[in-house]
Parts: C-alpha cells; sequence; structure tokens
C-alpha cells in the first residue's frame, strides 16, 4: 500500500494530520468502531482524566488493529469525539506519539459531543485502516 499525502495548505500538518491521502495497492479494508477507554468487560477506566482516556483508548485501538494483522500505520483516516475538545486538544500530543513512529498522519475529524454512550467516557477514536 502506498500513500501519498495532499494538503493544498500546511496547517493541519501542524496538528498532526493530512487534509487528504491517495491511497494505491490497497486489499484489505478494516472498519473499525469507535474505541474508548474501557477494559477488556467494558468498563470505563479513568474517571474524569481524559489523558488516561486517550491512552487507553489508543490502546484499544491498536489491540483491534492487531488482532486484524495491522497497526497504526493502517489507519488511513480517524474520527474522533470528546466532551471536552479543549482538554483533548491539550493531550493530543498522545496521538503524535503513537502515530509518529509509523511515519502516517491520517486524515482526521474531531467533534464535541454532549455525553458518549457510557457515562463517564470522555473520549472516542474510530479509524478505518487498509493493508
Amino acid at each position: 500500500m502506498e500513500r501519498k499525502a495532499v494538503n493544498p495548505w500546511d496547517w493541519s500538518i501542524k496538528l498532526g494530520y493530512n487534509q487528504a491521502e491517495i491511497i494505491d495497492g490497497a486489499t484489505r479494508q478494516l472498519i473499525c468502531a469507535g474505541q474508548t477507554g474501557v477494559d477488556r468487560e467494558g468498563n470505563p477506566l479513568h474517571p474524569g482524566d481524559m489523558r488516561g482516556q486517550i491512552g487507553a483508548a489508543l490502546d484499544n485501538l491498536e489491540a483491534v488493529l492487531k488482532h486484524a494483522g495491522m497497526n497504526l500505520s493502517n489507519v488511513v483516516k480517524l474520527g474522533v469525539f470528546a466532551t471536552d475538545v479543549d482538554e483533548a486538544l491539550k493531550n493530543f500530543d498522545l496521538m503524535g506519539m503513537r502515530f509518529g513512529p509509523h511515519q502516517v498522519a491520517p486524515p482526521m475529524t474531531l467533534l464535541g459531543v454532549t455525553r458518549l454512550a457510557i457515562p463517564g467516557l470522555l473520549f472516542e477514536i474510530e479509524a478505518t485502516a487498509l493493508a
């Protein structure tokens, strides 16, 4: 699979994502449900801690990808939902720490929401991955 960034301007690159990507040579697609900061039984982790929940959600996303024979380098699109966008952005360095080593900056949408499906959750991330 080959990726080519499409950025008519560079402001999003500074935030860690491309405006778009051209993907060539992919043969498999994985569409992930939103991953949150929950344990194996679906119980919320890190109550009131956005940073802890972002880290746990990324752990869960990586577990799903691994189970499908992929990793973060295969992610081509992200949807992020947060109950407090400002607090999420303060902790977005975690996204860079996870995706940076894979040298990818998938196109992303970040939305503020009033709440997530399970009370107490602050952050959710969904992904599309190709291989």
